[in-house]
């Protein structure tokens, strides 16, 4: 009876059967992976207790602005209409006040991933050092 691919006339097959081999060092990989050790690095950190109580009244900060990005491509400070040149000069007031509001980034969920992308720009180059994001909440859960 001839094997696939030989011939039945009674010579030697000259192929080498790697059949074997292939099974050899597929046992060899399942050993080398099962005696790799399991990768258990971790950093080991003291986390703050979170503490729920409101901070004393010397240590709330007044000061605050507001940047929202609107639908129609507007930038609001504090609720009101400006365009990038005004953005970079409120943005250069603020930080030399001491001490440094605090600068809250809020765009509209429909607003322009574009002007968002710009404004975060202008934002980083200008040196702002108390820069937080607000608003995220609404984002918990999709729709």
């Amino acid at each position: 009876m001839a094997m696939s691919g030989g011939s039945d006339d009674g010579e030697p097959m000259m192929e080498i059967n790697t059949t074997p081999l292939i099974d050899v060092m597929l046992v060899l990989l399942i050993m080398f992976i099962i005696t790799i050790p399991v990768a258990t690095h971790s950093v080991d950190i003291d986390l703050p207790i979170p503490d729920n109580s409101p901070p004393p009244p010397d240590m709330i900060d007044p000061v605050q602005n507001k940047i929202v990005l609107t639908e129609g491509n507007q930038i609001l400070w504090n609720g009101t209409p400006i365009d990038i040149n005004e953005l970079v000069r409120n943005l250069n007031t603020t930080k030399n006040i001491d001490p440094e509001p605090e600068l809250q980034f809020e765009p509209e969920p429909t607003a322009s991933y574009q002007l968002s992308a710009e404004v975060l720009n202008i934002i980083k180059g200008s040196g702002v050092t108390r820069f937080g994001f607000v608003g995220n909440e609404k984002y918990r859960t999709w729709n």
